[in-house]
């Protein structure tokens, strides 16, 4: 049986939950080849700063989704109000977890277009956000491992499927749109 508001909003509380975590799979693939280009930063800066840019889309995608949650839920939309908050332990680490993430990609990017030689503090800067951020999110993830266990990847209550993957494909569109529009600044860093 469909939940009130399913036909607008591409599959209420359930779809909004797979849209989340389809994403949040999507950022930790990626993620994990951001954090090999580490290990060779010297020989692999260029593609640390395009795979930087393309999470971008996909960041964006993951704020909206949670986002938009949190506001249903504290809105008092009657599915969200039912579907209830998560563990009160995620929510207080959910501002961490933004804050450290839009850190993290704010001193990236203001690396890459100010050029290096905005190398000090930025460097500093972008390092301890990165480090702040590996902890906020091994907690986060750590934490939606149950719920993700007992998320369905097909059910009766699929509607939005369409939605959901046109959003996450859109998402890494627009990334790898402005990882190409900025790559002349690489150079920079890369000479």
């Amino acid at each position: 049986m469909r939940q009130p508001g399913e036909v607008t909003t591409g599959g209420g509380t359930a779809g909004n939950e797979r849209l989340t975590a389809m994403t949040g799979a999507v950022l930790i693939a990626v993620l994990a080849a951001v954090g090999v280009t580490i290990v060779w930063i010297g020989q692999l800066l260029w593609l640390h700063m395009f795979l930087g840019l393309l999470v971008i889309g996909p960041v964006a995608l993951k704020l909206a989704s949670t986002g938009y949650r949190f506001v249903r839920y504290y809105t008092d939309s009657v599915p969200y109000r039912r579907k209830g908050p998560p563990h009160p332990l995620l929510r207080g680490l959910a501002p961490l977890v933004v804050l450290s993430t839009l850190a993290v990609l704010a001193t990236g990017v203001a690396l890459l277009l100010l050029g290096p030689s905005s190398r000090h503090p930025l460097v500093l800067l972008h390092k301890v956000s990165f480090i702040a951020w590996v902890a906020f999110v091994a907690l986060h993830i750590l934490g939606h491992l149950p719920e993700l266990a007992r998320l369905p990847i097909r059910g009766a209550s699929a509607g939005g499927r369409a939605g959901r993957w046109i959003s996450l494909c859109g998402a890494l569109v627009a990334g790898a749109i402005l990882a190409i529009a900025l790559v002349g600044q690489f150079s920079a860093w890369t000479r």
